[in-house]
Order: C-alpha cells, then sequence, then structure tokens
C-alpha cells in the first residue's frame, strides 16, 4: 500500500509556471507506474501524465505536451509535475496517483490506478 500527499499549487498569471511534487510512503514506491491526473470544476479528471517505473517512457494528454514534465526519484519517493506556459485551461485540482499492476507502460485511464492523493488546487489568472 502507499500514501500519496501533493504539495506545490497555487495561484499563478497565464505563461508561468509551477512545479508539484507528490510523496509516497512505503519502501515499494519504485514498482509503481505514477501518473497526475486533474479535475476541474464541472469536468471529469482527467489524465495529464504518467512515467514508467523507471522514470522512462513519459506519456502526456495533447493539451500539455511541450509544456509539462513529468520526473520521478526513486529514492527519495517523489513524482513531479513541472508545469510551464500555464494556460487558464489548466485551472484544475492536480490529483497524483499510483499503478501497482504489471503493466509496463503508464495508463491514461482512471481506473488504473490504485491509490490517489487529496490533491492540489492550481489556477491559473489570465
Amino acid at each position: 500500500q502507499v500514501q500519496l500527499v501533493e504539495s506545490g499549487g497555487g495561484l499563478v498569471q497565464a505563461g508561468g509556471s509551477l512545479r508539484l511534487s507528490c510523496a509516497a510512503s512505503g519502501r515499494t514506491f519504485s514498482r509503481y507506474l505514477m501518473g497526475w491526473f486533474r479535475q476541474a470544476p464541472g469536468k471529469e479528471r482527467e489524465f495529464v501524465a504518467g512515467i514508467s517505473r523507471s522514470g522512462g517512457m513519459p506519456r502526456y494528454v495533447d493539451s500539455v505536451k511541450g509544456r509539462f514534465t513529468i520526473s520521478r526519484d526513486n529514492a527519495k519517493n517523489t513524482v513531479s509535475l513541472q508545469m510551464n506556459s500555464l494556460k487558464p485551461e489548466d485551472t484544475a485540482v492536480y490529483y497524483c496517483a499510483a499503478d501497482g499492476s504489471v503493466r509496463n507502460y503508464p495508463s491514461g485511464g482512471l481506473m488504473a490506478y490504485d491509490y490517489w492523493g487529496q490533491g492540489t488546487q492550481v489556477t491559473v489568472s489570465s
């Protein structure tokens, strides 16, 4: 089992940057595929980015490609999301999630993820 705690959200102007971090408990963090999701008011939760156990094979939703970068540090049990060139439409609660399955590539589906953090708010003003 793993517990996830996000941090780093806040209010930023359009064009600015934020870096989200997710700290995981437990000694088996490297066994999990990790993902970031977001949920805007009145919308469904959507996949943003995912990363494999080793830190390779990142995957992104088209709307953030070239602007967001996911990374992980297995020695520190953390996964991060660097968000650049932020847009008002990036405003949402961002969630960190862990997939403990045997998949080798991060899934974009919510149901693939077993553990979730409580979320951190990102607000981008125009």
